[in-house]
Parts: C-alpha cells; structure tokens; sequence
C-alpha cells in the first residue's frame, strides 16, 4: 500500500524529445535530482516556488528548478487538464536571468503541443 506521501496529485509527462534529449546529456548525480524533484512536484499538495514556478508574463509558461550544489537547471513546462505537467526544453543556467531564446523556445514547444491537441480533438 502507498503511503500518503507517495500519492500522485500531478503526472509528469513527456512531449516529443524535448526534455528526454536534454535529460540523457547530463551526468548521473544532476538526473538523480531532476527525478528527485518531479517526485516532489507529483506528490506535494502545495508545491514551494524553489521547485516550481509560473514565468511571468508568459501564458501558462513554468519552469522546474533543480539545484545541485553550485549548478543550476531549469526544466519548462505548462499544464494541460489540470493535473497533467508537460515537460518541454531543459537546460543550465548560467546566469541571473533566464535567457529570453530559452522562453520563447519553450512558447513555441508548448504552441506545437497545443496545435497537435486540437487536430487530434478536431
């Protein structure tokens, strides 16, 4: 039987290749907390923005942030049906600000999805 703790309020789902291609690149201690941290984001009611967070001015744009130790990464992601995380580009960051390219490049990923959504539905 599964604990409270391990009770799945959200999924976190793949689209395409996006962040599967990004994941395979980095070294094993970085995957460890990229999955360390989606278990946090699939079964924590209240998620604290440390690991999650809505890009501002972006429509329904998030970024995963995983820490480890002095490197930083950023997963983007939106939902779709509530519950449902779409995982799309992933990548370091080396710097204060998130790079715009980074954005509009996980807009047009999400855009994508969208438009397959609805020719799929339609």
């Amino acid at each position: 039987m599964r604990s409270r703790a391990e009770t799945k309020i959200r999924t976190i789902t793949l689209y395409k290749n996006y962040f599967s291609d990004f994941y395979h690149k980095q070294r094993q201690k970085v995957k460890d907390k990229i999955l360390w941290t989606f278990k946090v984001i699939e079964t924590i009611q209240q998620v604290p923005t440390d690991y999650l967070e809505h890009m501002e001015g972006t429509d329904g744009l998030y970024e995963i942030r995983v820490k480890l130790g002095s490197d930083i990464f950023r997963i983007f992601c939106f939902f779709d049906e509530g519950k449902i995380i779409v995982l799309v580009n992933g990548f370091q960051k080396k710097t204060q600000k998130t790079p715009r390219s980074e954005i509009e490049k996980a807009l047009k990923i999400k855009r994508e999805y969208e438009n397959e959504k609805q020719h799929k539905n339609s």
